[in-house]
């Protein structure tokens, strides 16, 4: 599992244009279940996201995907943890840690 500290490392302007196609690739991150949590950081200088949990080749290959990434617009900070508590709603994912 991992938390993932989004950077903005452009202009607001160019990352609030590419935000509609970060928006859809959030989109898809959800629909094939990568993603638990995803926001905006305050002062609007990043974003969070927590991921389900995977190798760290698919989320480096994930998050070479995202639109932020290809257009050079934010860096990217990696924090592996494994959960070994959670709220009664992610009890599923704690299990899948577990086995």
């Amino acid at each position: 599992m991992y938390v993932v500290l989004v950077t903005y490392t452009a202009p607001v302007s160019d990352v609030d244009y590419a935000l509609p196609d970060h928006s859809e690739w959030l989109t898809k991150q959800y629909e094939q279940e990568r993603l638990i949590a995803s926001g905006r950081r305050d002062l609007h200088r990043g974003e969070v996201m927590i991921t389900r949990p995977m190798s760290r080749l698919k989320l480096d290959a994930m998050l070479a995907s995202d639109p932020l990434s290809v257009q050079h617009l934010a860096s990217y900070e990696v924090i592996e943890f494994s959960a070994s508590r959670t709220c009664h709603e992610l009890h599923r994912i704690n299990e899948l840690l577990a086995g």
